[in-house]
């Protein structure tokens, strides 16, 4: 696995595999991996010859009450576990790298980064494209690979992809959940024991809200309704049974209709979010 730290070099890396027939995937992380992140790896190690896996802490994605001072970082560890699972290079570049002096250009994806995350968290989704989109044009991949845990993440990536004619496959993977349902993501190991418990709530609303969704005469509210009462203890940012590819809210709820629940949540100074995706009428959770 080769490491390349700019993005000159990274651009060249990528022309070079281009050139000699490579196609190429690649996953953008901020670090701190796990095995959500391994899934992704290996997704793209199997379909193409090369794979860049991305570290980069986004200053721009995060706000003022946000914990980027904190954010775990583990560059030996993130090395040796993206070179396991098949990465061929690994992309770790500087602020500087990423925003040179002068920096002033932003990409903001319309209405589908106002609401949910990004009523809670006002202008987290223009760090969130821009940085994408700068990463692409460093590694200029064929396909890219993205986590289902992040779910409207993904929805906002592949409308700038689409918007911009970037060329550039979204793959979505499912999240990677623990053995008791937790999903996996990087802030989890800022959860106390204690904690750890208490985050499983999330896992039970959603699980409530899916058998909601089979009740005769569902609508959006009473979804929300049953996933609330799962969550008493923790600070609720936002409680959602929307639309799967617009995010606006459900009225009713109609067999053989595609949904997604999705949940944000505080314990202390840690925020988790999670969601699933349901068919309404013919899936289990």
């Amino acid at each position: 696995m080769k490491i390349v730290k700019t993005v000159a070099e990274m651009q060249k890396e990528s022309a070079a595999l281009r050139t000699g027939g490579a196609t190429i995937g690649v996953v953008p992380t901020m670090g701190a991996l796990h095995s959500g992140h391994a899934s992704l790896i290996t997704a793209s190690a199997l379909r193409h010859p090369a794979t860049i896996v991305t570290v980069f802490v986004n200053p721009t994605q995060f706000g003022p009450a946000d914990d980027f001072a904190r954010y775990p970082r583990t560059p030996d560890e993130d090395a040796a576990l993206a070179e396991q699972y098949g990465a061929t290079h690994l992309f770790i570049p500087d602020t500087s790298a990423m925003y040179p002096q002068g920096y002033s250009t932003m990409i903001t994806v319309g209405s589908l980064s106002t609401v949910l995350e990004g009523a809670v968290r006002p202008g987290h989704f223009d760090g969130v494209a821009t940085v994408v989109c700068k990463l692409f044009a460093a590694t200029h991949p064929h396909e890219a690979y993205f986590g289902q845990k992040d779910y409207q993440q993904t929805l906002i990536i592949k409308r700038m992809t689409r918007d911009l004619n970037l060329g550039v496959g979204i793959t979505v993977c499912p999240t990677i959940r623990e053995a008791d349902g937790l999903a996996l993501s990087s802030r989890n190991r800022y959860l106390t024991s204690a904690d750890r418990v208490t985050a499983l709530a999330l896992y039970r609303a959603l699980r409530a809200g899916r058998s909601a969704a089979h009740t005769a005469g569902a609508t959006g509210k009473t979804i929300e309704d049953e996933m609330l009462q799962e969550l008493s203890g923790l600070q609720v940012d936002y409680v959602a049974a929307v639309h799967p590819d617009t995010l606006e809210p459900l009225e009713t709820v109609i067999t053989g209709d595609t949904i997604v629940l999705l949940v944000a949540a505080r314990l202390g100074s840690t925020r988790l979010i999670d969601n699933v995706i349901v068919t309404v009428g013919s899936d289990a959770y």
